[in-house]
C-alpha cells in the first residue's frame, strides 16, 4: 500500500515496514536507525536487512516505520531514496554497532565513492538513547536530523503505531 503525501514524497506499507514487534527487551540501549538506498530494489533489500536483524542475537528490534520514497538532497543527479527507521536495543556501544552496521551496508553491495553518491544501502545511528556522541567516526545525534524528510517523516508515522 502506498500513501502520498505531497508530489514529491510518498509512504509506502510493507509486510515488514511498518512492523510493531510486541517483544519485551532487556538489553541496555535504545537504538534509532535510518536506513535509506536508491540502488536496486530497495524494498527487497531492506526486508533482508530486517531480517537479518532480527535474526542478530546483538540486537532486539522493537519497531520498523513505514518506507518514505522521496528525492535526493546533495548530489541531485539520481534516483529518489527510500528511507526507513528501524527502532532496536543492543548491550553494545555506539562504536561497536557503528562497525557492525557498515558491515552490513558492506553485505549489501554498499560502494562508497562520493559523498550523497547513491547507493545500495546506507544506514546511520539516529539515536542512541538520550546521550550525545562526537567524535572522528560518529556524531550522534546524527548530524542534521531534525531538518531531513528522510527521518522526521518515517519517525512521525512509526510514534503513531506505537500508541
Amino acid at each position: 500500500m502506498k500513501k502520498t503525501i505531497d508530489k514529491n514524497l510518498t509512504l509506502f506499507y510493507t509486510s515488514n515496514f511498518p512492523r510493531f514487534i510486541k517483544k519485551s527487551s532487556n538489553k541496555k540501549h535504545l537504538v534509532t536507525i535510518g536506513i535509506g538506498g536508491n540502488i536496486g530494489n530497495t524494498k527487497q533489500l531492506f526486508d533482508k536487512l530486517f531480517l537479518c536483524l532480527l535474526k542478530d542475537s546483538r540486537f532486539d528490534l522493537l519497531q520498523s516505520s513505514p518506507l518514505l520514497l522521496n528525492p535526493p538532497f546533495g548530489y541531485l543527479k539520481q534516483n529518489f531514496f527510500l528511507n526507513g527507521i528501524i527502532r532496536l536495543k543492543s548491550n553494545l556501544c555506539p562504536n561497536d554497532i557503528l562497525k557492525i552496521m557498515q558491515r552490513y551496508e558492506k553485505k549489501f553491495g554498499r560502494k562508497r565513492s562520493f559523498q550523497d553518491a547513491p547507493r545500495t544501502l546506507d544506514i546511520d545511528i539516529i539515536f542512541f538513547d538520550n546521550k550525545k556522541v562526537n567524535n572522528k567516526k560518529l556524531i550522534i545525534p546524527h548530524k542534521d536530523w531534525a531538518n531531513r524528510e528522510s527521518v522526521i517523516i518515517p519517525l512521525k508515522h512509526m510514534c503513531k503505531r506505537s500508541h
